[in-house]
């Protein structure tokens, strides 16, 4: 149930930034795991996967949370609202904090397929994905 709602709020993202929409293939985003933090009342870790198609790229979003991004294959690229741009190849990882606005989130190829996990730090209960404003 989680990650139809996850899915339909990434979704929704996109219709929202109809550029973007228009010029980029979705990501393929999939749930692998929630678990509540016992230690750290009303906080839960989800684990995600993302694979950009060649060219894909997400809307302008945030997270509400601590995320953190571990690339598996192919090369992204991230950046958050004020900050650079970081390209990221297998192995390396990228931070964005709760209040960060995450302006960037590609593939860097146009002919390669990327993946990574994501590790959200976040309040239960609360979407994985929200809009900027």
């Amino acid at each position: 149930m989680k990650t139809r709602v996850f899915l339909a709020l990434f979704a929704l993202s996109f219709t929202t930034t109809p550029a973007l929409a228009a010029e980029a293939p979705h990501p393929d985003v999939k749930e692998v795991s929630v678990t509540a933090l016992p230690d750290y009342p009303g906080k839960e870790v989800m684990i995600l996967t993302v694979e950009y198609p060649p060219g894909g790229a997400d809307p302008v979003h945030r997270h509400d949370a601590h995320g953190f991004v571990y690339v598996l294959e192919g090369t992204i690229v991230m950046g958050v609202k004020g900050g650079k741009e970081y390209t990221l190849t297998p192995g390396q990882s990228f931070h964005e904090g709760p209040e960060d606005i995450h302006t960037v989130g590609r593939n860097a190829s146009k002919d390669k397929p990327a993946k990574f996990v994501v590790f959200l730090l976040k309040d239960q209960n609360k979407p994985p994905v929200l809009p900027a404003n």
